[in-house]
């Protein structure tokens, strides 16, 4: 039955990332403009009815795993409820959650009795004044009680997301990898995208991250091979000698990923996209009530997924058979 979500390249698809919703508490320099963001309005976003269905139906092609994002998901009411229900969907064996971590803690107990698994949560800095820069506002204080709240409830693993960018919080690396050595914790860097960028500006910002094996051999730190980080999806990831949690490393640009891509997304607003990079979308709505046109819909956007997102050569040549999306990441659900 898994192997009914295939592509034209070989590759399964058991995993969905869910958005939400386009909107979010932060502003975070890397996902939106401070100001002028055009959100959709609400009565455009599907309704935890129609994502029910759609996931239905997917579980019956093959899908286990489902992550909930945004824009920050934790703004979209009731979504314990969702969880509930989603949760309860034969098939269905993990639900994982992307936050901000702002409104995470004083709900914690709730979604993990609704369902929820595992948890990851946006920490660009562990500096707070660097912090409050990067995400135009954010308390990092929040963040770490919502840190605590996921150990409490007992989501495993935790996963802290860093986009590492030049002048900003590159300086921080140390910091981040010795997090890892006294907490079982996964932190994971990621480079900056260009994603949602009709420029070349992100350039400035970017960071290979060759530059974190590097900090660890300047350190004297030995980085081993990590394997056993349950749902790891597109990470490499390591395990400094000793320590107790691991680190990894998320490089869609300078070494992507793309053989062994397993996931579909679905926008808030109803879209398929089976591909991050790229601009093509397949809304569900039309189809939702007629199970056997939604799974040929989802087919459909499978068979024109491409090989590779292929976002550094797109990014220099003319010469390309898909168009970069101009969806800002809290549009699509990163």
């Amino acid at each position: 039955m898994a192997d009914i979500l295939q592509d034209r390249f070989g590759r399964v698809h058991d995993y969905l990332r869910i958005s939400v919703t386009d909107r979010c508490n932060l502003r975070c320099v890397y996902c939106m403009p401070e100001e002028g963001m055009e959100f959709e309005p609400e009565d455009k976003m599907l309704s935890f009815d129609e994502i029910y269905e759609v996931v239905r139906v997917l579980a019956g092609l093959g899908v286990r795993k489902l992550r909930i994002t945004g824009g920050e998901p934790m703004v979209r009411k009731n979504l314990e409820q969702l969880i509930a229900r989603l949760s309860a969907i034969p098939g269905i064996e993990d639900i994982a959650l992307t936050t901000n971590g702002i409104y995470f803690a004083q709900r914690a107990d709730k979604l993990r009795a609704a369902g929820l698994t595992r948890i990851n949560i946006s920490l660009d800095s562990l500096r707070a004044d660097r912090f409050s820069l990067i995400t135009r506002g954010g308390d990092i204080h929040r963040v770490l009680a919502s840190i605590e709240a996921a150990y409490r409830v007992g989501l495993y693993p935790i996963k802290l997301n860093v986009v590492l960018m030049k002048g900003l919080n590159d300086d921080e690396i140390d910091d981040f990898l010795m997090m890892t050595m006294t907490r079982d914790v996964q932190v994971r860097f990621i480079e900056y995208m260009p994603i949602g960028h009709d420029d070349s500006n992100w350039k400035s910002k970017y960071v290979p991250l060759t530059t974190v094996m590097d900090r660890c051999v300047e350190r004297g730190w030995t980085a081993l091979p990590s394997g056993e980080v349950y749902g790891n999806g597109p990470s490499q990831n390591y395990r400094i000698d000793g320590a107790l949690g691991s680190f990894g490393l998320i490089h869609p640009i300078s070494d992507h990923f793309c053989e062994t891509c397993n996931r579909l997304r679905l926008t808030a607003d109803g879209n398929i996209k089976p591909c991050l990079y790229w601009s093509d979308e397949f809304n569900v709505r039309s189809r939702i009530g007629d199970d056997l046109a939604l799974a040929e819909l989802f087919l459909k956007a499978l068979d024109v997924k491409p090989e590779s997102h292929e976002m550094a050569k797109a990014l220099l040549s003319e010469q390309q058979s898909h168009s970069p999306t101009l969806r800002r990441m809290s549009q699509i659900g990163g």
